[in-house]
C-alpha cells in the first residue's frame, strides 16, 4: 500500500471556509495539532458575517452573531486552547508549508482555493449533499514524475483535475439550515464530514495517509475510499502507470 508522503515539513494548516464543515473542524485540528511534538499553526479563511440561521448547525454561538465567521472562531479558539489562531477575510498569499483544507460549495470559490494552493504542499477538498460527501487530496510534486517511489506517493493530480465537475458547481439556493428545515439535508453530514477530514489530516501529518479519495454515504452507512495507486493517478492522468514510478 502506498502513503503521501511530503517533500518538506508541514508548518501551517489552512482552513478556507467556515461554515457547516469547517467551523466543526477547527476545533479538531486544534486538538490534533496540540498532540503532536512540533508546532504547526492554523489559520481560518471566510469572509462570510455568523447569521442567526447559522445557529442552528454551524459552530457559532449567539453572543458571535454579526461577526466574520473567520474572526469569531478563531478568537474562540485562541481562548480557549490558549494558542493563537490566525483568520482572514480573504485568500491572499498562501504559506508555502500548508495543507489547505477547502470546506466551499461551489465552483467559484474552488477556483480561487485553486489559484490560492498552487504554492502549497497539498490541497484537500471537502463537498457534500444531503447524506452524503467526498473528500479529494492533491498536490505535492503532482506533474513532477515520477509520483510513486518504494512505497511512497509522492504527488497527486490537483482536485480539479481528478474531478472536474466540482469547478462548475452552482451555490446552493437555500443555506444548510434551511434545507436542514426542508428536509433537503440531514443534520448530521456537516460533523460527520468534518470527523473524516480530521482523520485525513492526522493521517497526512502522520505519513500515513494512503488515499486521494474518499466517499461517505449516511444512508447506505458506508465508506468507499480510492487508494492513491499508480493505476488510479495514471487513469485520470491519461497516462501509462510506469511512467509515474520510480525505475529500480
Amino acid at each position: 500500500m502506498y502513503h503521501i508522503i511530503f517533500n518538506s515539513h508541514v508548518q501551517d494548516i489552512v482552513i478556507v471556509g467556515i461554515g457547516g464543515t469547517g467551523s466543526f473542524l477547527a476545533p479538531g485540528i486544534l486538538r490534533l495539532l496540540d498532540s503532536l511534538p512540533r508546532r504547526i499553526d492554523l489559520t481560518l479563511i471566510d469572509f462570510d458575517r455568523v447569521e442567526q440561521r447559522n445557529l442552528v448547525r454551524q459552530n457559532f454561538l449567539a453572543s458571535e452573531l454579526g461577526q466574520y465567521k473567520a474572526e469569531a472562531l478563531a478568537k474562540r479558539l485562541s481562548r480557549e486552547f490558549d494558542r493563537p489562531v490566525a483568520y482572514s477575510l480573504s485568500m491572499k498569499e498562501c504559506p508555502h508549508s500548508a495543507i489547505v483544507v477547502g470546506c466551499v460549495d461551489n465552483g467559484m470559490a474552488r477556483r480561487e482555493i485553486e489559484s490560492f494552493a498552487k504554492q502549497a504542499f497539498l490541497w484537500v477538498d471537502a463537498g457534500n449533499g444531503d447524506n452524503f460527501g467526498q473528500v479529494l487530496i492533491g498536490g505535492d510534486n503532482q506533474f513532477a514524475f515520477p509520483n510513486f517511489r518504494g512505497e511512497s506517493c509522492l504527488g497527486l493530480p490537483w482536485p480539479s483535475i481528478q474531478r472536474p465537475e466540482i469547478m462548475l458547481q452552482t451555490a446552493p439556493q437555500r443555506s444548510c439550515a434551511e434545507a436542514v428545515q426542508a428536509g433537503e439535508q440531514g443534520p448530521t453530514i456537516n460533523q460527520a464530514m468534518a470527523v473524516l477530514l480530521l482523520e485525513v489530516v492526522r493521517r497526512l501529518l502522520n505519513g500515513t495517509c494512503p488515499w486521494m479519495q474518499l466517499y461517505l454515504d449516511l444512508e447506505q452507512g458506508t465508506l468507499t475510499p480510492v487508494f492513491a495507486t499508480p493505476e488510479n493517478v495514471a487513469k485520470i492522468l491519461k497516462v501509462k502507470k510506469e511512467k509515474l514510478m520510480e525505475r529500480r
